[in-house]
């Protein structure tokens, strides 16, 4: 192949990820083995591969937190943490063959449709491709986020990003500032309180800490869920109607806030004995209305001689400290910034549609999606956890598992009817839309009195689908070809 040559694939997937990796395992069983999936890193493993930061796991229970076509009843926590589920989807990965599909440390450049072949073009790391239909795997969490605070850049200590933990530097001994309290705030935080002299933890909003209620699982456990699978079934299932459950307060009536608020508060009390510190932990915005967060070791972390909770906004850094708005100096060694990620994951910026415009401008104007898989003007394409493809009181997994269903479903509907080019209406776009919005606005997200990345700038929903997991799944559950124009070449 000369160095102009385009290879030519049926279906290239932009990571390997849950949402690459499910894919490829429905593309193969549906017949579609003419796949390749690019992975710019290293490994396979999406956000289990980026994040390695102490304590790192997840805050949805094992037997949710995976796919449903391949259980796994050797889960060793009630939660599964970084290592375990790394382990997991690779291994789920060569079960399934889907390595032979993937190409590691390959970076998607640019994708561009061309209507005259009616082909994504693609430039990669490693070269030029064409496919015909192109997917998004890439996830919603890809780079990190850092606060603009003046002076920054004179601060001569060290300094990193949770996503990107500096395992060589060592924090004992060290003053540390922790910037941001959001979840993997509060799963590093209780690591690093023993190791470190002083913990400084800059709070902008007090986050709803509830109850996590983790353990290792038992031998007896594992052996139980390996002999009788349908026992596994039954806990997956308990868990989601536990999750689901959730959404009452936003779908329902906000009145249901109360029983987990009061919970909240309890886990408060028991947890945190100095009265000033526990109202500076106490939320002031309904629960819900950014994520609730699961420990039972955060808020005694907090509680240590050690540690200090600033809720002044930080003015500036120097060289050696950071400045609060009330005046006072707080002599740092390291800063780790728990702020999370950009708004908008890095692949949005390359994939430009029919219209010349990218996917990142189009959000920018405000989320677009049809389901939370296909975009208006960009035939040919889909995506996982795209906006209002995400739930707010889900397992992230079960909404992929969904979207990977309706995905797999249009590629066999365009293959038995001849059609190579498919385009979503825009007009059924826009009826999506709109029932995105008008079910968003009494939502606990838009009123429940907070500010985070579930909301745009101008207030409106970001991308969570407002509504039931169980009703997305069924809307997802078959491709509906009327809202599509299929064409051929």
């Amino acid at each position: 192949m000369t160095s102009t040559a385009r290879e030519h694939t049926r279906i290239l997937i932009v990571g390997a990820g849950f949402g690459g990796i499910g894919l490829a395992v429905k593309l193969r069983r549906a017949g579609f083995t003419d796949l390749v999936i690019i992975e710019r890193a290293d490994d396979l493993g999406g956000t289990w591969r980026a994040n390695t930061y102490p304590g790192c796991a997840c805050d949805v229970p094992s037997h949710l937190y995976s796919y449903s076509f391949a259980p796994n009843p050797d889960w060793s926590r009630t939660y599964g943490r970084q290592p375990e589920i790394l382990r997991y989807l690779r291994a789920v990965a060569t079960e399934h063959e889907v390595t032979q599909h993937i190409r590691l440390r390959t970076e998607l450049l640019d994708a561009r449709w061309n209507d005259a072949d009616s082909r994504w073009h693609i430039t990669t790391s490693r070269g030029p491709m064409t496919a015909d239909i192109l997917i998004s795997a890439t996830g919603i969490f890809d780079e990190a986020k850092y606060p603009a605070l003046p002076g920054l850049d004179t601060f001569t200590g060290t300094r990193f990003h949770s996503l990107h933990w500096d395992h060589d530097h060592d924090l004992t001994g060290e003053r540390v500032a922790v910037i941001g309290t959001g979840a993997s705030a509060v799963q590093f935080v209780p690591e690093i309180q023993p190791q470190v002299a002083k913990l400084l933890v800059f709070q902008r909003s007090a986050p709803w800490i509830m109850p996590r209620l983790d353990r290792p699982t038992t031998a007896a456990e594992r052996k139980l869920l390996r002999g009788v699978p349908v026992v596994q079934k039954a806990i997956r299932a308990g868990w989601y109607g536990a999750i689901e459950a959730f959404g009452l307060i936003s779908l329902v009536d906000q009145r249901f806030r109360h029983p987990y608020e009061a919970l909240g508060r309890l886990q408060l009390r028991r947890q945190v004995r100095d009265h000033a510190l526990r109202a500076r932990l106490t939320p002031d915005y309904v629960i819900g209305c950014k994520r609730a967060i699961f420990s039972d070791a955060y808020l005694p972390a907090l509680d240590q001689p050690n540690v200090e909770v600033i809720t002044d906004a930080i003015s500036h850094v120097r060289a050696k400290s950071i400045v609060t708005a009330d005046g006072r100096e707080h002599p740092i060694d390291t800063i780790i910034f728990a702020t999370g990620f950009a708004s908008i994951p890095t692949a949005y910026e390359r994939f430009t549609g029919a219209d010349g415009l990218t996917l990142a401008e189009l959000y920018r104007k405000k989320p677009h999606s049809y389901l939370g898989v296909a975009v208006a003007g960009f035939p040919n394409f889909f995506c996982t956890l795209g906006p209002f493809g995400a739930a707010g009181n889900q397992s992230a997994v079960y909404m992929i598992e969904s979207q990977i269903t309706y995905i797999v479903d249009a590629i066999a509907t365009a293959q038995r009817v001849g059609a190579t080019r498919i385009a979503l209406r825009p007009h059924a776009q826009q009826r999506f839309l709109t029932e995105m919005q008008d079910r968003s606005r009494s939502t606990v997200w838009l009123t429940g009195g907070c500010t985070s990345y579930y909301t745009t700038a101008d207030g409106d929903n970001a991308g969570l689908y407002p509504n039931w997991s169980f009703e997305y799944r069924r809307r997802t559950a078959h491709f509906d070809a009327d809202s599509y124009e299929l064409s051929s070449r």
